[in-house]
């Protein structure tokens, strides 16, 4: 994920704009696109500051200590079985058991048999 650029650069940005109205010049002087100084000229003009949005906190529709339990208890249970208990995509499961570090069997339960 990119990181912000920071309070300061901001506040220059808007600082030269103010001596001189040239948006693109300050763009290329400051090494920004032209779109985000538009941006910045506007959150200032609305929310009077220019720091950056911090999100607080990420709703996650799957809790992993849930999910944990579930599979120690019917580890044999395929993707879409536990998708449709949680009532979420497999690949939401798929990606949650990758993040947890728990590996799914590789093989249908008839392969074995002959």
């Amino acid at each position: 994920m990119c990181k912000a650029y920071s309070v300061d650069l901001r506040k220059r940005v808007l600082d030269d704009l103010k001596r001189k109205d040239d948006k693109k010049a300050a763009s290329e002087l400051f090494n920004v696109g032209i779109a985000t100084v538009y941006r910045w000229i506007r959150q200032q003009k609305e929310k009077g500051h220019v720091e950056p949005h911090r999100r607080e906190f990420v709703h996650r529709k799957l809790d992993y200590n849930l999910l944990k339990k579930y599979v120690k208890v019917h580890p044999d249970y395929f993707l879409l079985e536990i998708a449709k208990h949680f009532s979420v995509t497999e690949q939401a499961i798929f990606y949650a058991l990758k993040k947890l570090k728990i590996t799914r069997k590789k093989g249908s339960p008839l392969q074995g048999a002959g």
